[in-house]
C-alpha cells in the first residue's frame, strides 16, 4: 500500500488542478494589454502573456476547460469496458468471447486517426467539441482493453477460479466485484484508462494545431476559446524567428508533459500488490 500511495496522492493533484484549471477558465480571453506584450513569467506572474499582453494563464485554464470532461469520460468508458470483457471471460460465455476477439480485430485494423477526422468531418459544424471525438476515440480503444482484461481473467482461471469461490460460500458480488474486479482486473482495466484519457488530451493538440497551422476553424472548440495547443504554436515562432515566447512554448510542453505524469502515476497507484 505505501508503495502505491504516492503516485495515487500525485495522480490526486494532478486531476484536481486541471480541474480548479477547468472552474476558473472564462467564458473569453482578457482584453489586450499592449504594455505586457511578450511579458516573461517574472514580468507577469504566474505563466508570462502572449503576444498581444494577454495573461497565458486563460489559455491554461481553457485549455484544460476543453480536455478535462472528456478525457475523464472516455477513460471511464474504456475502463468500464474493460471490466465487461473480464467479466465476460469469467462467465465463461464462447459466444462473448468470440465477439470480443472479433471485435478487436476488426476495430484494431481500423487507423484511428482517419475515423476521428470522418468523425469530426460528418458532426455539423455548430454541434463540434471535442466530447464526440473523446468517446468516438475510447471506443476504438475498448476491444483491445476488452481483450486485454480477459486475458488476465484467463489466466487468473476464468469460470474455475468463479466456481471455486463460489464452492466456498462467497457470494456472486464479492467473486465479481472483489476477487475479479478489485483484485485483479484493477490494474489492467484503470491502466487502460488512464492511457486513453492522455490519448484524448494528446489528439485534441494534435488537432488544434493541425487547424492552427493551415489557418482553419478547430474540430474540437469554438474560435473564441484558446487550446493547449495555441501554447505550442506561439511558443515555436520563438524557434524560427527572434520572438520572445519560448516561455509560452515551455509551458505548453510542461502540460502536457503533467498529462502524461497523471496518467503514469494512475497506473503505478494501481497496479498490483
Amino acid at each position: 500500500m505505501k508503495g502505491r500511495l504516492p503516485p495515487a496522492i500525485l495522480a490526486c493533484c494532478c486531476l484536481l488542478l486541471f480541474l480548479n484549471w477547468t472552474w476558473m477558465a472564462p467564458e473569453f480571453l482578457p482584453s489586450p494589454r499592449p504594455l505586457f506584450e511578450y511579458a516573461i513569467p517574472g514580468e507577469l506572474p504566474p505563466f508570462g502573456a502572449d503576444d498581444r499582453g494577454r495573461p497565458l494563464t486563460s489559455y491554461v485554464t481553457q485549455g484544460a476547460a476543453i480536455v478535462a470532461v472528456p478525457a475523464v469520460l472516455a477513460g471511464l468508458l474504456t475502463t468500464l469496458m474493460g471490466v465487461l470483457g473480464g467479466l465476460l471471460r469469467c462467465m465463461g460465455s464462447s459466444h462473448a468471447n468470440t465477439l470480443i476477439q472479433a471485435l478487436s480485430e476488426v476495430v484494431g485494423a481500423l487507423p484511428r486517426m482517419l475515423v476521428i477526422l470522418v468523425v469530426a468531418l460528418v458532426m455539423p459544424q455548430d454541434a463540434r467539441g471535442l466530447l464526440p471525438l473523446a468517446l468516438a476515440w475510447a471506443i476504438l480503444a475498448s476491444p483491445g482493453a476488452m481483450d486485454e482484461a480477459a486475458a488476465v481473467a484467463g489466466r487468473l482461471g476464468g469460470t474455475t477460479f468463479v466456481e471455486a469461490l463460489r464452492a466456498h460460500g462467497y457470494s456472486a458480488w464479492r467473486i465479481y466485484f472483489v476477487h475479479v474486479v478489485a483484485y485483479n482486473l484493477r490494474p489492467v482495466v484503470v491502466r487502460q484508462g488512464a492511457e486513453v484519457m492522455m490519448q484524448v488530451v494528446f489528439l485534441e493538440v494534435a488537432l488544434s494545431y493541425l487547424a492552427l497551422a493551415d489557418n482553419q476553424p478547430s474540430f474540437t472548440h469554438s474560435d473564441s476559446v484558446k487550446s493547449w495547443a495555441d501554447l505550442l504554436s506561439l511558443g515555436y515562432s520563438s524557434l524560427v524567428v527572434d520572438i520572445a515566447t519560448t516561455h509560452a512554448l515551455i509551458l505548453g510542453l510542461s502540460l502536457v508533459g503533467l498529462v502524461a505524469v497523471m496518467s503514469l502515476s494512475i497506473g503505478y497507484a494501481a497496479r498490483a500488490r
